[in-house]
């Protein structure tokens, strides 16, 4: 674990750097996420917030060829562009680890490639030269899968049903093609999203039994509503060195507390896409209730108690921020600074323990 200070433009922030999966590379604690760029955020406020997050010792930044989100023919690709613009004004690209992510097949993104997005060589080499020109980079850090070609249990899906007609593309083709852009240069390391045990562990299997590039992160989501992480994966993680990014560490903001009470903010995420309603069901309002309340009675900022407690995981990597203004930025940028106190630890086990994963 390594650390350093920045007190440019009035931040002082220790950061925290951790290595990511058996690389050399170091990554920031603090991953600076990218996907409100485009529709919640303009250029201006994109760039920003990267000048802010980089004086903050931040070295990290997660896009997708998705973003923004949410998804939508007209905005796809902005995210990227925005990044690649400010990233085409610096000349410290090689100081900085940036990840985007392929999407695979799914029904509701049938404007990409022509509904035919696959992870298969042609799908994911077409996605690759489309991401770098709008980055305006020639390779990638960190290459993930945004989540499974496969029909399995992510987004939220509980249960698993086998369908062996949905098997998607083979996990050993896909990782052959990721394989062959690293032997040319084109990404450094390579890693999954949304991924399950299962998968996990194929991707595993094969880079050992083929000799293929191996998987250096998983990006899940895992917050204080949604810890299923720690069931099935976490002992991957520390066995094998595939360390989590962890996203939506807000729970798309809900841990804030400002939806509780049918609140309904101007602009927030969840006031403009109602779609998004994973983490607003009875149980997981409740647990909100718990842990908003646990944190006020602790003299503690809600959200930063909820960062913090993602930021102390022994399993990270990195904790993927992101924020629609400067304020929410910098507040969530200073998590780094608190050190929960034992007893508001128990505390939150006591909470999970009587509703574990309200929100998964």
């Amino acid at each position: 674990m390594d650390t350093a200070s920045s007190s440019i433009l009035g931040i002082d922030t220790i950061m925290e750097y951790r290595r990511l999966g058996r690389t050399d590379i170091e990554v920031s604690l603090i991953c600076l996420g990218t996907m409100t760029w485009g529709e919640q955020n303009t250029e201006a406020e994109a760039c920003g917030q990267l000048d802010y997050a980089i004086d903050a010792g931040i070295n990290f930044i997660d896009t997708a060829e998705l973003y923004p989100v949410a998804p939508k023919e007209e905005t796809q690709g902005r995210s990227e562009s925005y990044l690649g613009n400010w990233l085409s004004k610096r000349k410290d690209r090689d100081k900085l680890i940036i990840a985007s992510k392929v999407c695979a097949s799914a029904d509701w993104i049938s404007y990409l490639r022509n509904g035919d997005a696959r992870l298969d060589r042609k799908n994911i080499e077409a996605a690759l030269i489309a991401s770098l020109k709008r980055l305006q980079t020639d390779y990638l850090d960190l290459y993930q899968l945004h989540w499974p070609d496969r029909d399995t249990n992510y987004f939220g899906k509980l249960d698993y049903y086998h369908a062996a007609d949905k098997d998607g593309v083979p996990i050993e083709e896909t990782l052959g093609v990721l394989n062959d852009l690293v032997q040319a240069g084109k990404i450094r390391q390579i890693g999954i999203s949304n991924e399950t045990a299962w998968g996990m562990s194929e991707y595993l299997r094969t880079s050992t039994e083929e000799n293929f590039a191996r998987i250096v992160s998983i990006q899940n989501p895992y917050n204080l509503l949604n810890r299923s992480f720690e069931i099935g994966l976490s002992e991957f993680s520390h066995r094998e060195d595939v360390g989590l990014l962890a996203y939506s560490p807000l729970a798309f903001g809900v841990l804030s507390g400002k939806y509780l009470n049918g609140a309904k903010p101007e602009g927030a995420r969840i006031t403009l896409f109602e779609r998004f309603s994973r983490y607003n069901n009875e149980n997981g309002v409740a647990c909100t209730e718990a842990y908003v309340n646990l944190a006020k009675d602790s003299g503690l900022d809600p959200a930063q108690m909820a960062l913090a407690f993602v930021n102390s995981r022994p399993f990270l990597t990195s904790n993927i921020i992101g924020a629609t203004d400067m304020s929410q930025l910098k507040s969530n940028i200073d998590s780094l600074d608190i050190s929960l106190p034992k007893d508001v630890v128990r505390e939150i086990e006591n909470i999970h323990n009587r509703q574990p994963n309200p929100c998964p």
